[in-house]
């Protein structure tokens, strides 16, 4: 039966796990946070509605949220107000450190080729071939995105700040997005 105890309950287990992964996905998309926010509601909706999880549910909510948010970005009155919305790409925390507000704004000027590939490598954990299924393409594209994508951010991240110079300058090049870039993934 759908919405049973026991459907909630692997579906409110994984909303904790991927809730705030997917706001994060959908930002990258080109959504704003209460439109991400909105996409992440409609599809776990839908989860509840199944009456057992799928068989691999981390995979199945990334490609259902991406599927709705997709459609959902279609929208022409949606566009108008991410237009608007597009100075905030991401929106401050109070606790944001300088270094965290560097970081989202370069990853903001990431082509969103690029900056998808980082989302869900990153911050969803897929690898590169899981990552070529979702998108549709080959694991040496997705590879190459996120391996543009880290030296893109690397640069940027080297650039003095204005307000942050002296803080930015140093440090900020050892942070996670330092990551050694994989090589490309061998066609088995």
């Amino acid at each position: 039966m759908p919405n049973s105890p026991s459907a909630t309950f692997w579906c409110e287990a994984l909303y904790e796990a991927q809730a705030a992964a997917l706001i994060l996905y959908g930002r990258a998309l080109g959504l704003s946070h209460g439109e991400a926010e909105d996409v992440v509601q409609d599809v776990f909706r839908e989860l509840l509605r199944r009456e057992e999880p799928p068989s691999q549910p981390e995979r199945y909510l990334v490609r259902a949220f991406r599927n709705r948010a997709l459609n959902h970005r279609r929208s022409l009155w949606r566009r108008v107000a991410r237009e608007f919305e597009s100075r905030r790409w991401f929106e401050p925390h109070t606790d944001e450190s300088p270094r965290e507000r560097a970081a989202l704004q370069c990853l903001a000027t990431l082509p969103r080729e690029q900056r998808e590939v980082i989302i869900l490598k990153m911050w969803h954990g897929h690898t590169f071939e899981e990552i070529a299924e979702l998108l549709e393409l080959s694991p040496n594209t997705a590879a190459g995105r996120y391996r543009y994508g880290l030296q893109k951010l690397r640069t940027c991240l080297r650039e003095p700040w204005p307000e942050t110079e002296n803080e930015l300058a140093g440090p900020l090049g050892n942070t996670a997005l330092e990551l050694d870039t994989p090589p490309p993934v061998a066609r088995a």
